[in-house]
């Protein structure tokens, strides 16, 4: 089961934010190097997106689809990439006092990795979460989505130290 979950330093407001914007999928979505909305209501239930991977001097195009979306909370996704399949990916947003728990749950549906989906196929599944996951955070964390100024923490009262001289 390829399920992860990352805590991100600011309001689910501001991580919805994110994800409720295509253009900026691959700012956090590992391999992709842009991202084109093909619909201009995005996310709503079957809007769509272009994304480009880019390997070396390989490159090759694909289509993400919104199968449900409860504003605020739930993305459910249907990755697809030619040659290789379709993947589920499951977004869910949940508020941690001030900040966000954001889980992903992954799993191929159609194609050769539904076809070939094991207890490795999870483990590499787990591995490009984890960067997803903290490119998300860093997106979010470093925009100015929810008021907070970036780098200050949820909840945090003291004013920020002044920079350091070198």
């Amino acid at each position: 089961m390829a399920v992860r979950h990352q805590l991100i330093r600011r309001s689910p407001e501001a991580v919805w934010a994110v994800l409720a914007d295509p253009a900026r999928y691959s700012e956090w979505v590992v391999g992709t190097s842009d991202s084109d909305p093909l619909d201009a209501d995005w996310p709503r239930v079957g809007s769509r997106l272009r994304y480009t991977v880019r390997v070396g001097p390989w490159s090759g195009s694909g289509e993400t689809i919104v199968r449900r979306c409860e504003p605020g909370t739930v993305l459910e996704l249907e990755a697809v990439a030619q040659g290789i399949g379709t993947a589920r990916v499951a977004l869910e947003i949940r508020p941690w006092g001030e900040e966000s728990l954001v889980i992903c749950d992954e799993h191929p549906l159609r194609g050769l990795g539904g076809r070939w989906h094991n207890t490795l196929s999870d483990a590499l599944i787990q591995l490009r979460h984890r960067d997803m996951l903290a490119r998300l955070a860093r997106t979010v964390e470093n925009g100015a989505n929810d008021g907070r100024a970036p780098g200050d923490r949820a909840g945090d009262t003291a004013a920020a130290p002044p920079p350091r001289a070198v």
